[in-house]
């Protein structure tokens, strides 16, 4: 009889555990919904200040002089001011084999040829997690820098991190970003998602075993070491377009919020398809991204360093391009 009253009492809990649940859910997905609603002011759209990640084929060989052209007369029609070329990974270890790199400096130079203005920085980066690359080792800090200052001989103006995941509030990455300024003028960094609303970083941090947020107070701290902020709004996970319109509002406005006027700062809009999660592909796109970002940008008030940052030239289709100017140019 005991028993059968503490089952039904662990019963009840259960289900009322899963009821709040639930409400929290409907709740959350009421307020991204709400977010993307009602129309946006004429003069948001880019301001010319806009950025664009390239593979590694642009340095490693594979692209000419006469690919570079190609890509210049694409980019003069766009808002596209800087240009994040792969060029690592890091080993393990925090090296940077030059041998990734070896077309770096030609690349550099074309793009100044055909594109003067344009800021030309080197995306670096590596997994950190599951035994990876270890950001707490002091030597492979040492070794990241060292491959930061002879990548910068090559010509790049700058800088872009992109290290995942990084959990909220690691101290070793922030040291890492201090003594990277000794070896450049212009630093920026891809960032996590910042925490939507309360809680929600610890929920999805109990279901990923990594920070798939990171929490406003960190993210301003690496934002006072940098210069640019490219932040990663998809892969959000909603199934909706409705609510990744309201996603995007939402981090938008966040971003606007924690970055001084004085800095950038990007929304990363998704010109690729392969999410691994098929929703994903049909729930977000660049055009939604570019509305989101619209409205946020006209609930905020005007921004010169604000803008779209395409995530990546060789995924990105036609569609693409023509939601990036329709959307966001016009």
């Amino acid at each position: 009889m005991i028993a059968r009253t503490v089952i039904r009492r662990g019963l009840r809990v259960l289900a009322l555990a899963l009821a709040v649940l639930v409400a929290l859910v409907v709740v959350i997905a009421g307020a991204f919904r709400l977010q993307f609603t009602g129309a946006p002011e004429g003069w948001a759209k880019s301001t010319g200040n806009d950025a664009l990640w390239l593979g590694h084929m642009w340095v490693d060989g594979r692209r000419t002089e006469q690919d570079v052209a190609r890509l210049a007369t694409r980019l003069r029609a766009t808002g596209i001011k800087d240009l994040y070329v792969h060029s690592g990974p890091f080993a393990m270890d925090g090296r940077l084999d030059p041998a990734k790199y070896p077309n770096a400096g030609n690349f550099v130079q074309w793009v100044k040829k055909q594109l003067p203005g344009i800021r030309v920085s080197a995306w670096l980066g590596q997994k950190v997690d599951q035994g990876r690359l270890n950001m707490a080792d002091p030597k492979a800090r040492q070794n990241i820098l060292n491959g930061v200052a002879a990548i910068m001989k090559t010509g790049y103006d700058g800088i872009h991190y992109n290290f995942e995941p990084l959990d909220d509030g690691d101290t070793d990455f922030l040291d890492l970003l201090d003594r990277t300024r000794q070896h450049t003028r212009l630093l920026s960094t891809s960032t996590p998602q910042i925490e939507p609303y309360l809680l929600m970083r610890v929920a999805a941090r109990a279901t990923l075993d990594h920070d798939k947020y990171w929490s406003q107070g960190y993210f301003k701290q690496v934002v006072d070491r940098v210069d640019q902020v490219a932040v990663m709004s998809y892969d959000s996970g909603m199934p909706l377009q409705s609510l990744y319109g309201g996603h995007v509002v939402r981090q938008a406005a966040l971003a606007l919020d924690l970055v001084p006027e004085t800095k950038s700062v990007f929304i990363g809009a998704p010109a690729y398809h392969d999410h691994g999660i098929s929703w994903s592909d049909a729930a977000e796109s660049v055009a939604l991204a570019a509305q989101g970002a619209k409205l946020a940008l006209s609930d905020h008030g005007r921004r010169e360093r604000f803008g779209l940052a395409l995530y990546v030239d060789f995924a990105a289709t036609e569609q693409d391009w023509q939601e990036y100017s329709a959307q966001w140019l016009s």
